[in-house]
């Protein structure tokens, strides 16, 4: 049975402190749910990790909202999945379409940052999504099946069992548009569809695929509904511990 998982993206928010004190209400609220099987991570910056690591629910996953595709070296300002993991780091997020969008990632890079995510034993989210005009030429199916595809594709059938997928139209990203319950569960289920050609219906069915994009406390109910949206990669609503524990207890 595939898990049930609720991501908190704090993307560039948040001060040390500020920080610290997020994910202890985070910790706190959820040590208040009784029989919640939900995994929840959450994805504050770089410099709040550690200090984070010391005061949340063991439970939580940890998780860093990018990484280089570089072991090590000469890369000035990256951070390489091992220091990470190092940082008692669980999981990555890989490809968030901000990433693609305003520093020009590539599917091929994106490939090299999931081969270092997996031999350092963190789990990718590996991102996809489509822009609106990619939508409205009907084309969004195109982009999704190429992003993942190029990404995943390489991958064997024991490493794929360790991917999680986020499904994010970029034009409900931070607009407070939201794809509709039916819009989220048409391309979940395509998703899952292009994942069973290649890996088989039994992987299909066992990876979770997560929505991204506006989901907040009062519209998670009606997505996490749908039988192929799994969860959430949260953003703005991410930012208040009690708005983001309201979503996972929305399953």
């Amino acid at each position: 049975m595939r898990k049930k998982i609720v991501a908190g993206n704090w993307k560039m928010n948040t001060s040390l402190q500020e920080g610290v004190d997020l994910a202890k209400g985070v910790s706190l609220l959820l040590k208040k749910l009784s029989g919640n099987e939900v995994v929840v991570a959450i994805s504050p910056p770089y410099t709040h990790l550690y200090e984070i690591n010391k005061v949340i629910n063991p439970n939580i996953l940890l998780t860093a909202q990018n990484c280089s595709y570089e072991e090590k070296g000469a890369y000035t300002g990256e951070v390489s999945p091992q220091m990470l993991k190092s940082a008692n780091c669980k999981a990555i997020i890989i490809g968030h379409s901000e990433r693609r969008k305003y520093f020009y990632e590539t599917n091929s890079n994106l490939t090299k940052k999931i081969n270092l995510c997996l031999s350092n034993d963190l789990i990718p989210i590996y991102c996809c999504g489509e822009e609106l005009k990619e939508r409205k030429k009907n084309n969004h199916f195109n982009i999704i099946e190429k992003q993942i595809n190029e990404a995943l594709f390489h991958l064997s059938n024991e490493e794929f069992k360790k991917i999680v997928i986020a499904y994010e139209p970029v034009w409900a990203i931070g607009t407070g548009v939201t794809a509709s319950p039916e819009q989220a569960q048409e391309m979940h289920a395509f998703i899952r569809n292009v994942l069973g050609k290649q890996y088989g219906t039994d992987a299909a069915n066992s990876t979770s695929i997560l929505y991204g994009g506006s989901c907040k406390a009062d519209n998670a109910t009606s997505l996490f509904a749908k039988p192929d949206v799994d969860g959430g990669l949260i953003g703005g609503a991410a930012l208040k511990a009690k708005d983001f524990v309201e979503i996972v207890n929305s399953f």
